[in-house]
């Protein structure tokens, strides 16, 4: 059974950075993309950014140039490194891995059906 748990949000100031984990078990983790979405209070989820089995990335036009998603096979983990954080940065962030292997690196929600608990991300003004 596939599992995914992120890890390593919290509370930091504008400008801070964070780094992101999202730990996978089970299934051929090397074989799929991997994608972040985060939720803030009474809006809708987002993607964020996704990288996808070799390494092609993409991100939400707000991120871009702050945030980089990266992934290690060996540990089948895949990280989100934020670094000048906005207060509107602030949200649940959720990690999800693709449906189907050698999947480009989507933005829709819809192409990924394993989703972890999320983790609180506070970024304070």
């Amino acid at each position: 059974q596939v599992q995914l748990a992120e890890s390593g949000g919290g509370l930091v100031q504008a400008g801070g950075s964070l780094r992101l984990s999202c730990a996978t078990s089970g299934g051929f983790f090397s074989y799929y993309a991997v994608a972040w979405f985060r939720q803030a209070p009474g809006k809708e989820r987002e993607f964020v950014a996704a990288i996808n089995w070799n390494g092609g990335t993409a991100y939400l036009d707000s991120v871009k140039g702050r945030f980089t998603i990266s992934r290690d096979n060996a540990k089948n983990t895949v990280y989100l490194q934020m670094n000048s954080l906005k207060p509107e940065d602030t949200a649940v962030y959720y990690c999800a891995r693709g449906t189907r292997i050698y999947s480009g690196a989507h933005s829709y929600s819809g192409e990924y059906n394993y989703w972890g608990q999320g983790t609180q991300v506070t970024v304070s003004s």
